[in-house]
Parts: C-alpha cells; structure tokens; sequence
C-alpha cells in the first residue's frame, strides 16, 4: 500500500528530527529524503508554500549523498533543519 502525502510528510519530518537530534545520519536516509521530496513535488495535494523547503530539502539531501564528512554536513544544517521542519507543520 502506498504512503499518502499525509504520510510521506510525517516520515520526512521524522527523518530531518532525527537529524537534527542525533547530528548524524546515513547516505541510505539522505536517499530516502530526496525520494520523499521527488514523490511530495509532483504531488497536487501539497500545498505550494512547501515547495521551496521540499526544493531545500531535496538540496540539503543531495548534498549529503555525496559529502564526505556526512556528520558535520548535517550538523552544519542544524538550524536549518529546524526551520524546515516548523514551516512544514504550519502548512502540512
């Protein structure tokens, strides 16, 4: 069964809290992000202000694929993080 937007959205604020809260995290989470964001963009349920932070998002992923210092790369996002993920609880 496929995951509605609703859900998919919940999983990619899961995985950025558990970024923000551990400052660690994996190439294989990175993955899912951008698969996340790529399914959320074309979605019409999703409201058009979250675009640009899934466009961030998807940014911040990318990058962190193909870092080689992964940790210190989530770290240095940290407060960006944090406001990815309260502008997404606002319009989600």
């Amino acid at each position: 069964m496929p995951l509605s937007h609703h859900d998919q959205m919940t999983l990619l604020k899961d995985i950025l809290n558990n970024h923000q809260v551990d400052c660690c995290g994996s190439v294989a989470e990175c993955e899912q992000l951008e698969r996340l964001v790529k399914s959320l963009m074309v979605n019409p349920n999703i409201h058009e202000n979250i675009k640009p932070i899934l466009q961030e998002v998807f940014n911040y992923s990318q990058n962190g694929q193909y870092t080689q210092h992964l940790d210190f790369h989530i770290e240095s996002n940290q407060e960006n993080i944090s406001e990815w993920v309260d502008q997404m609880n606002i319009y989600n």
